[in-house]
This record gives structure tokens, sequence and C-alpha cells, in this order.
């Protein structure tokens, strides 16, 4: 069982990791060179659309599987295995409350700008949002290989 847990919290903060580093490398540069209403619709859309059931078992289980991994009594499992899951999970919380604190309030605001200005919307959402977003990228991809270490 533990075993069991311990892969499926690589798996999931894998693929999760994955979704923020094509968010960071293809799709964020992709929409650079986009005029701003162009760029506030996509980024609108985006942000009604991913938060959706396969999206949340992914932001979920980046948190529970990491947790049941720990707390499954695993015999021979030295300390620090424990310790680099303990460290995945560390950075997989970090990661949430910088979405949490940061990402989604920015995603909140650009939408309730809808309507309005445009260009003033994405000034005051595209730097700060990707600032964000690289953080919560680092500190995601930093949990999967925390959880790969511990796996092998």
């Amino acid at each position: 069982m533990a075993s069991l847990l311990l892969a499926l919290a690589a798996f999931t903060t894998g693929l999760y990791a994955g979704f923020l580093v094509c968010f960071l490398i293809g799709i964020m540069p992709g929409l650079k060179p986009l005029p701003d209403d162009q760029f506030a619709a996509a980024m609108r859309s985006f942000n009604e659309k991913v938060p959706g059931p396969a999206f949340l078992v992914l932001f979920l289980g980046v948190i529970v599987f990491p947790v049941a991994a720990l707390v499954v009594p695993v015999d021979g499992r030295t300390s620090a295995e424990g310790g680099l899951v303990a460290g995945a999970l560390a950075c997989a919380v970090l990661s949430h409350l910088v979405t949490v604190s940061g990402n989604i309030p920015l995603n909140s605001a650009l939408a309730a700008s809808e309507g309005g200005d445009d260009s003033a919307a994405r000034r005051a959402f595209e730097s700060r949002w990707n600032t964000f977003h690289r953080i919560r990228t680092v500190l995601s991809t930093g949990a999967f290989a925390l959880l790969v270490a511990a796996a092998v």
C-alpha cells in the first residue's frame, strides 16, 4: 500500500508540475505577442476551463497522496526517504499557497475586468501572474523531484 501511495504521489505531482511547465514554456510565451484584448480573452477562457474535475484531482492529489504516503507505516523506510516525502509535501503546500494567494486573486480580477480596459487589465495581471506562476512551477517541480528520489 505504501509503495502505491508513493507512486500515486509522484504520478499526480509529476502531471501537475508538467501542466505548470507547459504554461511556463509554451502557453504564456505563445500568448505574449497577442493584442491585449485577445490575451485577456484567452486567459479568461483558461481560467474558466482549467479548474475542472481532472485538474482538481491533480491539485488535491499533490497534497493528499504525499500525506497518505507519510502516514501509512512502512517497514524499512529510512528517515531520509521520509524526509524526501515530507520535503515534497512542503513544496506542494507552498505551491498551493502561491496559487491561492497570488494566481487565483489575479485570475478573479481579470475576470471582473471583462468589458473594461483590456490593456489596463493585462498590465495589472500578466507580469505578476507570471512571477507567481514561476514560483509555483519551481516548487511543484521540486516536489516531483523529491518524490522520485524517495521512490528510488
